[in-house]
């Protein structure tokens, strides 16, 4: 696999190296070796998926307060989403700043995503499924999110939420100094 940073501190794109052959292919999705020598901790305490029925389907921006915070491998297993992260840590050179890349079930591309990126999503197709292996221990009570069309952010998304529940719709506008 290669590791490729991104311009946010802390997110990377996890990029498959594939041995094919007449069978099809093999990759590697995570490595903890590979992880660690990049700086990168990978030892999953659990995984998770979510599934979205219809295209247009908006989920986000979530991230966990500290002391919960979550390192998370994002990774789309059906369909198509525009997946994002947003740098929410105070005084990080990227804070305010978005990335956002195109996740397939054909590509198997990933984000990784450090502490204090708040991460989202927009399905791009009906039948979606994300699939997530994370580190940290997930309070209820530590979740924490911001809107998805924070003009703070500017994040040019693909198109507009068909779908979007009324927690996430609610999140807070983002204040000068406020954040992680």
């Amino acid at each position: 696999m290669i590791l490729k940073e991104t311009p946010l501190a802390g997110l990377w794109e996890i990029w498959p190296e594939y041995q094919r052959d007449e069978r099809g292919f093999f990759t590697r999705t995570s490595d903890l070796t590979e992880f660690g020598a990049a700086g990168l901790p990978a030892d999953w305490a659990f995984s998770a998926v979510s599934w979205n029925a219809k295209c247009g389907t908006l989920r986000g921006l979530h991230y966990q307060a500290e002391p919960f915070s979550e390192y998370k491998l994002v990774r789309c297993t059906r369909g198509q989403a525009f997946d994002v992260a947003v740098d929410l840590r105070r005084g990080s050179p990227t804070y305010g700043r978005w990335h956002g890349l195109e996740l397939t079930a054909d590509s198997y591309i990933a984000l990784y995503l450090s502490p204090g990126l708040a991460h989202g999503f927009l399905t791009l197709t009906d039948d979606v499924e994300i699939f997530y292996q994370i580190k940290g221990d997930y309070r209820p009570e530590a979740a924490r999110g911001a809107r998805w069309d924070d003009p703070t952010f500017g994040i040019d998304w693909p198109g507009q939420p068909v779908i979007i529940s009324a927690k996430d719709a609610a999140w807070p506008i983002l204040r000068s100094g406020s954040g992680c």
